[in-house]
């Protein structure tokens, strides 16, 4: 590690951390705060999301020699929302525990890569395209309601996405963090309540409570999320960086992990697409574990002062946390269409995605769940070539 370790992967495992602890915290921040959960929780939530995952990362890139960062599912993030409108807390940490459990056993069988590839990409993708985009509605909302701040960031983002070689010095996301805080504090809107709050982390153990409704609910979703979409996802990453990523222990690990976080209220453990590919952005491919390294570190570090950072980005208007949260999704929500509506399924994918914008509770079950239903359910009636054609494609 010593012969390894450079300026360079350092640099890398910084920017992976940057881009996790801003974007996808304010989808955390988001999501937890429209569910009406206390500030406590919801530092709780991102002290498990870094602290712990990052000590998982730092463990798996140190023995596999690879980058493997792990962080959090986000696509199942999104999911929660909804779940709060009728869920208790507990239930819904119910269902991160029984979404941990269900990953560890498919991890520990070997029928990962079965799982992964009998439920079509394009109807999940219908499902996440559906959840996603009530971010970029919030995002339009919050440029039209709060122009003043979520302007600024818009427009900086914009040009940093434009211009390529500026975008690869300052990532646009990171752009807009740096622009809507000097917008937040030249607004005089920002309050936090540092003297009151705990710097250092004191996550609050949370009980579960089982739940048929959360369990049907939030379990398949989440672990389609997690397999499928995000470790898919992942892989496919790692894979193009000349990593061969270790599909089953991922698996494993990702169960083991969930359990351990959902005991702080935090949502299931995932190997991450982007994180991944900010490690292995540069350098000499048998020197990536060293970013995936650094990032863990810091990732635990992070976890520690998660309460300050929780009341920082809460003081800030709601805009900037709507907007830094719509523009951290876009290119999900992008590739999420082009996934769905692109090769196969495509039907079927239209169904998941309408039934689940359509946010209609049967059974009072949430309507991503019922979206994959539909979707799977009119594909196979109406789409049995492109079943047929998978299966070959498998072969």
């Amino acid at each position: 590690m010593a012969r390894d370790f450079g300026a360079r992967y350092f640099a890398n495992g910084l920017v992976g951390l940057i881009f996790a602890a801003t974007g996808p915290v304010a989808v955390i921040l988001a999501v937890g705060s429209q569910g009406g959960l206390a500030q406590a929780q919801l530092a709780s939530w991102i002290f498990g999301v870094f602290f712990i995952n990052g000590i998982l990362t730092v463990l798996a890139c140190w023995f596999y020699q690879q980058p493997l960062s792990f962080f959090w599912t986000i696509p199942g993030t999104v999911l929660v929302g909804p779940a709060l409108d009728h869920l208790s807390w507990p239930e819904v940490v119910g269902a991160f525990l029984a979404t941990g459990v269900l990953i560890l056993l498919l991890g520990l069988s070997g029928w990962v890569r079965r799982v992964m590839s009998a439920i079509p990409m394009p109807i999940v993708m219908g499902m996440v395209a559906g959840v996603f985009l009530s971010f970029g509605l919030d995002l339009v909302h919050a440029l039209v309601g709060d122009i003043a701040i979520a302007g600024p960031m818009v427009l900086l983002f914009l040009l940093l996405s434009w211009h390529s070689s500026l975008g690869r010095r300052i990532p646009p996301i990171i752009g807009a963090l740096l622009i809507g805080g000097v917008a937040v504090a030249m607004s005089g809107r920002f309050a936090p309540e540092t003297t009151t709050v705990q710097w250092i982390a004191s996550p609050m153990v949370q009980t579960p409570q089982w739940s048929w409704q959360a369990m049907l609910e939030l379990v398949i979703p989440l672990a389609i999320t997690v397999l499928v979409v995000q470790n898919g996802q992942g892989t496919a990453v790692l894979r193009s960086a000349g990593h061969p990523a270790p599909v089953n222990m991922v698996a494993i690990a990702c169960g083991a992990w969930s359990v351990l976080t959902s005991f702080v209220g935090s949502v299931s453990t995932c190997l991450t697409g982007p994180t991944n590919a900010l490690l292995t952005a540069s350098g000499e491919r048998s020197r990536h574990y060293i970013a995936g390294i650094s990032c863990g570190l810091l990732a635990i570090v992070f976890g520690l002062f998660a309460p300050l950072f929780t009341d920082l980005m809460l003081a800030t208007p709601g805009a900037f946390i709507a907007t830094l949260g719509g523009l951290a999704m876009l290119r999900v929500l992008q590739s999420s269409f082009v996934t769905a509506f692109s090769t196969r399924f495509t039907f079927g994918a239209l169904i998941t995605f309408v039934v689940t914008v359509a946010d209609v509770e049967i059974m009072n079950i949430g309507s991503a769940f019922w979206g994959l239903i539909a979707g799977i359910a009119v594909s196979w009636l109406l789409e049995r070539s492109d079943f047929a054609a998978s299966e070959e494609a498998r072969s």
